[in-house]
């Protein structure tokens, strides 16, 4: 081995140990820094106690004095010196004992330990060179610099009770890519949810910003908890702006990671007027929209988004068409779900039938435009009269039954309370949902949840817009940078024939006699549409004649689907109606009515 082998050899040993002593030496300071923050205050408590007991009995005649000097000495005992003092201490230590002992050192003994000494001048500059390159931690800000110094334990516990926080103490407030996090100790009358509604006491002790997003959770054990200061995000740096190789809906901010949501879920997507729904849905429509045996419909009174998509998508935009598209839905999903092949769970969506995902934006209109639209019809004698029909009861239908036949809905709302901007009926079908900011904590739980805000799920603390919480029983509470698709890149995709019923091919069911789909308006064969078939045997099989609002309960079909049943059945001649409007199954030229 050669010289320069043998020196770089040792130079990478020396590396190698002044490396080691350097951490056991961090270890230790700020192990000792930590159980000083911690001991300190007793010491503080103890001396307080000395001095009532020594105004209590100046002259020591009773227990309580020495009592408290014992506790005294104790609680000085228990606080270990900083690292630098103990170093000193000790070197001094061991200065007196070289001065009484080497003189009688033999000289052998004086070789090697200047030897040492050299050794440890090397590891020390060593030990300076790899400190001056070490560059991988992270460096806070100024800001957060501030922020760490009034987090530490002796900080706080000076200033907790001017600030109404007295019972509290920090722990070591640690930087990390998401922000600041620090344990906070917990007396008897504290508790998470009481420290979380302190908010702006905990803001005023820290002096921090106004916009600052805080968070404030239930530690891992009980009688403490967790201040989280989000002063940086894990998406820092990150190019948000979505194109096909990065179709992510977002970028988690405290694990930097994709976030993905996959179809086939039933989602529901709420947040305030401003907050991003519609930048935020988009990454997903599109996913929604491609692929041979994906189908998109959007139900959009709005005339905004809907339109951005009409080439590639189904678009609904007045109630009217929402009534239409509504009832050709749910007759697809209710002739998916006849012929499902015995055994199998779900519809296996092909290019002829494919996955169908209806995206209704914002659900409160939907609610109250197309509730009540007015259609004319025929009676039995020749008059028109007008009823009306409503949209509402076949998206219940499809919320609940819709996820066996590959018919998923999507209810996106800026009004997510139950009854105004979400239906009752659908809120519990609800498999995903995806928050932006909202106004207040109840309409958080609504949409993530009862236990939203015991758990951290604060989407009323969301910054507007584009960070959302998205909650699918797997992920924690962190918020999402959702990805920015813009209107020009929307309107530029590839055109697709949008998914009609009436131009949906021949399909044939393993096992299944083979089923052509027509038109309602097309009587010649009614038997082949599920919906004319169903009503049309619970007409025969009843006892006697039925009105035609019995047989929505009959059949379980909608009333629209019922009601283009019977117009179908009666322009055939296969069902004659009564003049009380009562239904009845026609026999050969005669009407049984009659």
């Amino acid at each position: 081995m050669s010289h320069g082998q043998v020196w770089r050899t040792h130079r990478q040993y020396a590396a190698t140990a002044a490396r080691w002593t350097v951490d056991h030496w961090r270890k230790e300071a700020e192990r000792r820094r930590a159980l000083r923050a911690e001991r300190k205050p007793l010491v503080r408590d103890a001396r307080r106690a000395l001095a009532t007991a020594r105004a209590i009995d100046p002259e020591g005649v009773t227990p309580i004095r020495h009592r408290a000097e014992r506790e005294l000495r104790t609680a000085k005992r228990r606080v270990p010196d900083p690292l630098w003092l103990f170093a000193t201490k000790t070197t001094a230590a061991l200065g007196a004992a070289g001065y009484v002992w080497l003189p009688q050192v033999p000289t052998r003994v004086w070789v090697w330990s200047a030897v040492a000494l050299v050794a440890a001048v090397t590891a020390l500059s060593v030990w300076i060179a790899v400190r001056v390159r070490d560059t991988t931690g992270l460096k806070p800000t100024a800001e957060e610099s501030a922020l760490l110094k009034r987090l530490q334990p002796q900080h706080w516990k000076e200033h907790a009770e001017q600030r109404g926080l007295a019972g509290t103490l920090t722990g070591r407030p640690k930087l990390t890519e998401a922000g600041i996090v620090c344990a906070v100790r917990l007396d008897g009358t504290w508790t998470a949810t009481k420290l979380r509604a302190a908010e702006d006491h905990i803001r005023a002790l820290l002096g921090a910003r106004t916009s600052l997003r805080m968070q404030t959770k239930a530690g891992k054990q009980g009688g403490w908890a967790e201040l989280i200061l989000r002063t940086r995000s894990a998406a820092d740096g990150d190019d948000l702006t979505w194109t096909p190789e990065r179709r992510s809906l977002g970028v988690d901010t405290v694990t930097g990671e994709q976030v993905t949501v996959p179809l086939g879920e039933r989602l529901l997507i709420a947040g305030r007027s401003g907050a991003g729904k519609s930048v935020a849905s988009r990454p997903l429509l599109y996913d929604a929209s491609e692929g041979a045996t994906n189908a998109l419909v959007i139900i959009d009174l709005k005339r905004v988004e809907g339109r951005l998509w009409d080439h590639r998508a189904r678009v609904a935009s007045t109630p009217r068409e929402v009534v239409d598209v509504v009832d050709e839905l749910e007759t697809e999903m209710l002739e998916r779900l006849s012929i499902l092949p015995k055994g199998q769970d779900t519809w296996t969506p092909t290019p002829d039938r494919p996955r169908i995902t209806i995206v209704v934006d914002e659900g409160a209109e939907v609610m109250t435009a197309a509730d009540k639209v007015p259609y004319e019809t025929e009676t039995a004698d020749g008059k028109t009269r007008t009823v009306n029909r409503s949209a509402l009861p076949g998206l219940e239908s499809l919320a609940r039954m819709g996820r066996a036949a590959c018919i998923d809905l999507w209810w996106m709302t800026q009004k997510p309370t139950i009854g105004d901007g979400i239906p009752k009926q659908i809120a519990p079908q609800i498999g995903v949902s995806i928050c932006l900011a909202v106004r207040t904590p109840a309409e958080a739980r609504v949409v993530l949840g009862e236990d939203a805000q015991a758990k951290g799920w604060n989407a009323d603390e969301l910054p507007v817009p584009g960070v959302a919480l998205i909650r699918n029983g797997k992920r924690k509470p962190d918020p999402v940078k959702v990805r920015y698709m813009d209107k020009a890149v929307v309107i530029a995709l590839p055109d697709r024939t949008p998914w009609s019923r009436s131009v949906a091919p021949t399909v044939e069911a393993a096992g299944a006699p083979t089923l052509t789909l027509v038109k309602t308006t097309a009587p010649e064969e009614p038997a082949t549409d599920s919906a004319v078939a169903r009503v049309l045997k619970a007409i025969e099989t009843a006892d006697e004649p039925v009105r035609q609002k019995d047989l929505a309960t009959i059949t379980g079909l909608s009333k629209g689907a019922v009601s283009k049943a019977v117009k179908t059945l009666t322009t055939g001649g296969t069902v004659a109606r009564a003049l009380d409007g009562r239904l009845t199954a026609a026999r050969g030229d005669e009407s049984a009515a009659a």
